[in-house]
């Protein structure tokens, strides 16, 4: 998760190498928290929030298939 988390918001931003993803794994879910660079917050939630829905929903596709539950935050 961790990897595909990193490879989708280093595309994203301007300063790939400020993307930092800390995962921590539980029994049946995992909670990974996304911290960007200054001021590229926006980017990854995208307009009214679309880009940030559509990689949870990846995410979420991909943790069902693991018969998981996945939930993203975002930090500043």
């Amino acid at each position: 998760m961790k990897e595909l988390i990193e490879y989708i918001a280093k595309r994203l931003v301007d300063r790939p190498d400020e993307v930092t993803v800390h995962e921590v794994t539980g029994e049946t879910s995992t909670i990974c928290e996304l911290k960007v660079g200054d001021g590229e917050l926006g980017k990854v939630i995208g307009k009214h929030g679309q880009t940030i829905r559509a990689i949870r929903t990846i995410l979420s596709g991909v943790a069902t298939k693991e018969g998981r539950r996945v939930v993203l935050e975002l930090l500043e």
